[in-house]
């Protein structure tokens, strides 16, 4: 998220993106940190490490625990398996000529095989 808003600042972000920054995924994100998006923006615009900036996430928005985060993490790998997003999942896969993989069944699964990183089966 926060290389998309860099980009997006330097108008190198590929208009692909444009409709969903601060949606989906972002939107998920900023609301488990309860920081609002925009501020992200801003703050991610005067510069800093991805360090720096998920510090002071914390400290405007809240400092998750390890639990917190452990059922974050798990929630956003299983995200489109069996849930609301499974529709989107599917209609995804249908429009980038996927419907045949039954291996991509998560919203991850399926960013991973469209950007090449997940490999075809068999």
């Amino acid at each position: 998220m926060l290389d998309k808003i860099r980009l997006h600042a330097r108008a190198e972000l590929p208009s692909d993106y444009h409709a969903n920054l601060g949606r989906g995924f972002d939107e998920k994100c900023v609301k488990f940190l309860r920081v609002g998006y925009d501020e992200l923006v801003e703050r991610v615009k005067q510069g800093g490490t991805d360090e720096e900036i998920l510090e002071w996430c914390f400290a405007v928005g809240r400092k998750p625990s390890g639990d917190d985060i452990h059922v974050w993490n798990e929630f956003m790998r299983k995200l489109g398996w069996n849930d609301e997003v499974s529709e989107v999942v599917k209609r995804r896969k249908a429009e980038a000529g996927m419907i045949h993989r039954p291996d991509i069944q998560t919203s991850f699964e399926f960013i991973d095989a469209d950007e090449g990183r997940l490999p075809k089966p068999g």
